[in-house]
This record gives C-alpha cells, structure tokens and sequence, in this order.
C-alpha cells in the first residue's frame, strides 16, 4: 500500500500573536481550527469541502506556511510530507519515526525548496497571481530557475563539464517542454500565448497557464485553493478537466479547496468536509455523497438544486456558522442540527463513528 505524500495530524491554527509568537495586546489567541487530520495519496484528487469561513484556505496555507506573520501560529500538530521519503536532509525537522518531513518544524530555508517545487499553489484569481508586465513565456522560464533548478542543482554539478555550452540550448529545451504543457492544457497557439501578457488572455486561459506553472516543476502535491471562483460555470468544467488529466498523467496529488459539491462529485476522489474549524466528515466521494452520515453533510446535499426536479423550496440550514470566539468545546454544529440531543451540547467531543474507509464525528450519526 502506498504511503501518503501528505499527512496533516492535528493540526491547530490560532490567530492573535506578535512577533515574539506572544499573545497579542493581552488578548488570548483566537483558535480558527481545531485539530485537522487528514492523508493525501499520491495521484489523488482530494478535496476540502465547507462554506466560507469554515477553515479551508487556512488549513491549505498553513501546509506551507503562508498564514500571515505574526498574527497567525500553527499551535498544534504535525503536517508530515513526503512520507517514507528518507533523504538525509533536515533529519531535525523529521517525525518521531524518522520517515518524513515535519512542514511545521522545517526551516524557513529547507521550506522555501518546497515551496513551489515540491509543493505547488494554484489560487483562486489569476490575475494577481501572474506578473501584469511581464510576459507569459519569461514568468514560465522563470519556474525552470527557481524551481526546477534546484531540484536538478547535483545532477548540474556531475555536469560541470559541459556547462561552458551556451545557455540558449537550455532554454530551447525548456521552451520546447513549456510548449508542450500548454498543447496538454488545451491550447492551439502556445506561442501566441507565450508572448502575451497576462491582459491579454481571458481568465480560463490564465488560471491554465497557472496550472502549467505549477506542473512543470513536477511537484509531488498540488493545492488549488478555489481555482476557479473567479471564472465562469462552463471554464470551469475545463480548467478542472485540464488539471485532473495533467496530474493523472504526472502522479501529482492535488488538494482542492472549493465549496461546490458538484465540482467535488465529478472530479475528486476523496472529500472532506469541513465545518466551524472542524473536519466533521471524510470519505470516498461516492459514499459521501449517496450516503452522508452527519447532519451536517446532509444539510449542504439538500440544498443544492437539481435541474431535473419539480419547483421546490430548496432545503436550508437554519441559523449561523459561529465566530470563532463562540465555537463550543462539544459538537459544534449542535445549535443547528435536527437530531441534537442533550449529550451534543456537552464539552465532550463528538465521537468517530465509521463504516470501513468513511467516518464522521457525531453523537447521533445515520449509519
């Protein structure tokens, strides 16, 4: 059985801190997420579901530690990558049993060789992720000096001998790869796209010139946070095919961060699902989406419309994500669901009830 390339345990994330890494202005840390877990296999498209606030994009971020400094701080857990890898690098920063890399505890400069890498971030606007005066070739050429370049630094160095040869071969031969991704991503023209700027290209056309971005470093696990909000219902169904298909064809992981469950029912193969902070369910999409367990999963099934159906009143959930300030130590859903009882307003922590590969958190779960 294969390792997973991702292993996020217990992972908290509380905002509030200075630079000191103390509490800020005498206030406690606010705690946004409460002890995350989940695995990523390698080639899997693994998605986390929720609605906005819930912790998503926290949780994506702080993988690599992109929360904003100081305020935000990883308090707990361990976000273990690599898994069963055993190079000799960052030994300090590995899990008690030796065979992967703790993200939380890497130095920022072991970090900084992952970021983009071995781990690449496609997000949710184009447009502010691409250089607006600079063309799409150079920003492309780019991820061959940064990110490619470092993982092939030794293999450069047996090389030395042949390195007095003109650069210009090495980029034709980067080129030529670029080229290719882009015909694999569904474009006729590389070229023409290659010498544009990023205005000139529509934001379908953009958000796949980020997904070749992330993909030509060959990086073991990519996070697509909400890659495609900003675009249209019927670009989406294409960036999304593009992007599974290039990282099928690659082995790449992909971690997807979205709040549409018909995207997750069509292109992931595990989900998530994410609430007030918390991971309240997780399995195979399909046992997921046909047999939810939580109230909570069944609650966003309901209210998605179905085309097909009669005219309805669409079901709803009744009051309010909390703020974080009010989450509760027990079940945290428990002000909003139907079939609370006196033991989901307790401190106690819902329990795990699973069936084989699919479990959730809840005191009153459907089996």
């Amino acid at each position: 059985m294969f390792s997973p390339v991702l292993s996020v345990k217990d992972v908290s994330v509380a905002f509030g801190f200075d630079k000191n890494g103390n509490s800020r202005d005498g206030k406690l840390p606010l705690q946004v997420t409460d002890r995350v877990s989940f695995d990523i296999f390698p080639g899997e498209f693994f998605a986390l579901v929720g609605e906005s606030g819930c912790g998503k994009s926290v949780t994506a971020m702080s993988i690599l530690r992109l929360l904003p400094w100081p305020s935000a701080k990883i308090v707990n857990g361990e976000i273990l990558f690599d898994v069963g890898a055993n190079d000799a690098q960052s030994q300090d920063a590995r899990n008690s049993d030796g065979n992967a890399r703790d993200l939380v505890k890497l130095p920022l400069k072991d970090l900084q060789s992952v970021r983009g890498s071995e781990i690449a971030c496609i997000f949710q606007e184009p447009m502010q992720a691409l250089n607006p005066v600079v063309t799409i070739k150079k920003q492309l050429l780019e991820v061959f000096k940064f990110g490619v370049a470092s993982k092939s630094a030794q293999s450069k160095k047996a090389q030395s001998k042949q390195e007095s040869a003109p650069s210009r071969n090495a980029q034709n031969d980067s080129l030529d790869l670029i080229r290719e991704q882009l015909r694999l991503a569904g474009f006729t023209d590389p070229d023409r796209v290659l010498n544009s700027y990023p205005h000139e290209l529509s934001g379908g056309m953009l958000q796949r010139v980020c997904i070749v971005m992330a993909l030509l470093p060959k990086p073991k696990l990519i996070i697509a946070d909400e890659p495609t909000t900003a675009l249209d219902v019927t670009v989406q169904a294409q960036v999304l095919a593009v992007l599974k298909d290039m990282a099928e064809k690659t082995g790449t992981a992909v971690l997807l961060i979205t709040h549409n469950m018909g995207i997750v029912s069509q292109y992931a193969h595990r989900v998530a699902v994410m609430y007030a902070g918390r991971i309240v369910e997780e399995g195979p999409v399909r046992e997921v989406i046909n047999h939810p367990m939580h109230p909570y999963t069944q609650g966003l099934l309901a209210a998605i419309p179905e085309s097909h159906s009669d005219l309805r009143t669409l079901a709803s959930i009744p009051g309010s994500v909390p703020h974080p300030k009010d989450f509760a130590k027990g079940c945290r859903f428990a002000d909003r669901c139907s079939r609370c009882a006196d033991e989901c307003k307790t401190e106690t922590l819902p329990p795990k009830v699973a069936e084989a590969n699919h479990f959730a958190y809840c005191f009153n779960c459907e089996k």
